[in-house]
């Protein structure tokens, strides 16, 4: 009975059903134990929080307003009805630095021609074109604005005066798809925003412990954020602010992305192909 049931003798068609059949099974359970092996959890961001109302909320710390100091540079715009004013008062913002592009640079920032702008002196004070120098060190952009304007109205009638900083960026390091330095564009920004300009995190990002290294007045604070749980819509850095390095580190064993269990899946599959391909031969 035992020589019947694996006779190597067989037709040659039936041997090749058998085959098949071995090499389908062989795939089917490497796919199940791949697809079983894999834990989703260790991706999935802002997890928790589970509650009968949908929508539901949460809620966030307050926005910081950054204001200026020593060293910034502004973009002062001022449009009236004076053209020829316009012209001169916007010089700084129109006319640009080329900034040096070095080889493998890349991000927000990369080969962008900077304004010239308008820099905040060691006094604190901008030179600015008919009301001359202006103090606007530890002002919001919201009361340099009203400042100058109330100044530029001297000058010129119903003045519309929009500051803005130029200076102001954050860098993104680790494992993410797009490493660079990029601009801050308001104080708003936070840092799924940030970490969306780097193009997210890779595979390999280590998403429940990503760094934060902030400036905090001549000190570096180091503090860490939790993608994967909601509670980092609470953090102190779920807003970024300038100067802000996120770093992301890699998981451990950056071979893969999923857990040890699954970097055996190759291995499995490739000796069972291995076999098939041997039974194939010999059965025959």
């Amino acid at each position: 009975m035992l020589t019947e049931k694996y006779n190597i003798w067989a037709e040659p068609n039936q041997t090749m059903t058998h085959t098949k059949k071995l090499l389908s099974l062989l795939f089917l359970i490497a796919l199940a134990f791949s697809t079983s092996c894999v834990n989703t959890a260790k991706f999935v961001y802002f997890q928790g929080g589970v509650t009968a109302s949908n929508p539901s909320y949460l809620e966030t710390p307050p926005v910081p307003v950054a204001k200026i100091t020593q060293g910034d540079i502004l973009a002062i715009t001022v449009s009236s009805l004076n053209e020829e004013s316009n012209e001169i008062l916007n010089f700084q913002n129109i006319n640009t630095l080329q900034m040096s592009n070095f080889p493998g640079q890349s991000g927000g920032s990369a080969g962008a021609r900077q304004p010239l702008g308008y820099r905040v002196d060691s006094t604190g004070n901008v030179v600015i074109p008919f009301i001359g120098k202006q103090f606007v060190k530890d002002l919001t952009l919201m009361q340099a604005s009203d400042k100058i304007k109330t100044e530029v109205e001297i000058y010129l009638k119903d003045p519309a005066v929009n500051v803005r900083f130029l200076n102001h960026k954050f860098s993104v390091l680790g494992e993410v798809n797009k490493v660079g330095t990029y601009n801050l564009l308001d104080d708003k920004t936070t840092l799924p925003e940030a970490l969306a300009m780097a193009g997210d995190l890779s595979i390999y990002g280590k998403r429940d412990s990503v760094t934060i290294i902030r400036d905090a007045h001549g000190l570096r604070e180091i503090g860490t954020v939790n993608l994967l749980s909601r509670e980092v819509f609470q953090s102190p850095y779920f807003y970024i602010k300038n100067g802000d390095v996120i770093y992301v580190q890699p998981i451990k064993g950056k071979v893969t992305s999923t857990e040890q269990r699954v970097q055996l899946v190759p291995i499995f599959t490739g000796i069972a192909t291995t076999i098939a391909v041997l039974l194939n031969i010999f059965l025959k």
